[in-house]
């Protein structure tokens, strides 16, 4: 039975305006369903609700606003359906791209900080280790639990600005240390060097765990420990994307695993994988829909580039300049990055469109017809197909510039050989 503050009940009652009543109603209704018994204090949320999927998204907002609501925690804003930036990359319709502003509008107007990012833990969101926080959007929340060490459960649409607005959630899941034990252990040690040294392994690794995790919590060992934030984001969104991971452990790397004993919470681990260079081979191909052959689009960019990302790309693209549609997906501080180093001149050059607030898996901005994407990332992948219409070739980041310059898929053929 959830039993409330008496300054909880306040709220519900209506004691704080329409809007405070609306929201703990939502957030009291979903912490019965839960089977929570009280609800907790959190310091940030990120909101996933202010992307326009329809009319009735649209009209929440509209309803929040209109009975006053004010965010009481820092709330950061995810990815809307428009690059406010440049607007000419939205390839919608006019009512649709007039309704995604409004609703974008609408959180602001309650007190988000208007980042309009998938990986606020990059810009100016990084809670602490422990933090109660209320996050939506599948590779943040695996990244704030994972990576940083702060506990939140995978909320959705809605219920986030709810918590946003009261300043709470409900005490279960994630929250609570029980709940964080780690029970499938990943066992990488027969793989190769080569293999562990490289980027393609963790959007790989991350969708094999996803898919073989279910609702379990992985615990992998034999991971780099000096695994870059880049490459722990990679492997968490393609974790949440191929499974329902909201939290992994890495031993050696992420801070609630430095031995397995206490990834595991000193319990036995209920299943131990080992991860072999073909069932790693098997899932990259897994990853693309169509046979290798023409491309007609690069897509990088979900999660959302990193300046370090940028940074390993330009002396690629400098060596071999795209002859195709080659689209990076990232947000305003990298932008900004970006313009300070004269490199947003460069890449216009060379026909690269960086695309900001947004990103291809949510949006239309892909201007070429008929087109096989490529993409070195294993969310994009996996979405791709089912939120564009477009076929997917998975590769490494050298294999996706390679190719755009080609125009078909060129593979480096040593990069799976002898793993």
């Amino acid at each position: 039975m959830l039993h409330l503050t008496p300054l909880d009940s306040a709220k519900l009652n209506g004691e704080h305006g329409p809007a405070v009543k609306m929201a703990m109603r939502i957030l009291t209704t979903m912490a019965e369903v839960y089977g929570a018994e009280r609800l907790i204090d959190i310091t940030s949320a990120h909101i996933d609700g202010c992307l326009y999927h329809g009319v009735s998204g649209l009209d929440f907002a509209q309803a929040l606003v209109d009975g006053g609501a004010k965010t009481v925690v820092p709330t950061t804003l995810n990815v809307g359906a428009l690059d406010l930036v440049h607007p000419e990359h939205f390839q919608g319709d006019k009512q649709t791209e007039a309704n995604a502003r409004q609703q974008m509008a609408l959180y602001e107007q309650m007190g988000c900080q208007p980042i309009w990012t998938c990986a606020p833990y990059q810009t100016t969101q990084r809670p602490a280790l422990g933090e109660q926080i209320c996050w939506a959007e599948s590779n943040a929340i695996v990244f704030a639990n994972s990576v940083l060490g702060a506990r939140t459960n995978r909320y959705g649409d809605f219920i986030d600005i709810c918590a946003a607005i009261t300043g709470r959630a409900p005490d279960v899941g994630l929250h609570q240390t029980k709940n964080r034990r780690g029970q499938v252990v990943f066992d990488l040690r027969q793989l190769s060097d080569q293999i562990l040294d490289t980027d393609v392994l963790y959007p790989v690794l991350g969708y094999l765990i996803g898919s073989k995790s279910a609702n379990k919590i992985p615990v992998i060992v034999g991971l780099p420990e000096d695994a870059t934030e880049d490459q722990l984001k990679a492997l968490g969104a393609a974790a949440a994307s191929g499974g329902a991971v909201a939290l992994f452990h890495a031993v050696g790397v992420t801070p609630e695993a430095p031995t397995l004993a206490d990834a595991l919470q000193h319990q036995p681990a209920e299943d131990t994988i080992i991860v072999t260079a073909d069932e790693l081979e098997s899932m990259r191909s897994h990853l693309s829909t169509v046979p290798d052959g023409d491309i007609n689009v690069i897509a990088l960019g979900s999660p959302h580039f990193s300046l370090a990302e940028f940074e390993a790309l330009m002396p690629l693209l400098r060596q071999t300049p795209p002859t195709i549609e080659f689209i990076v997906c990232t947000h305003r501080f990298a932008l900004k990055a970006l313009r300070d180093r004269g490199w947003l001149r460069e890449l216009k050059q060379m026909g690269v469109s960086v695309v900001v607030d947004t990103c291809v898996v949510v949006t239309p901005i892909i201007r070429t017809k008929q087109a096989t994407v490529m993409t070195n990332s294993g969310k994009f992948a996996h979405y791709t197909p089912g939120n564009t219409g477009f076929p997917v070739v998975f590769g490494s980041l050298a294999e996706c510039v390679r190719s755009a310059a080609a125009g078909k898929v060129v593979r480096d053929g040593s990069l799976w050989a002898n793993v």
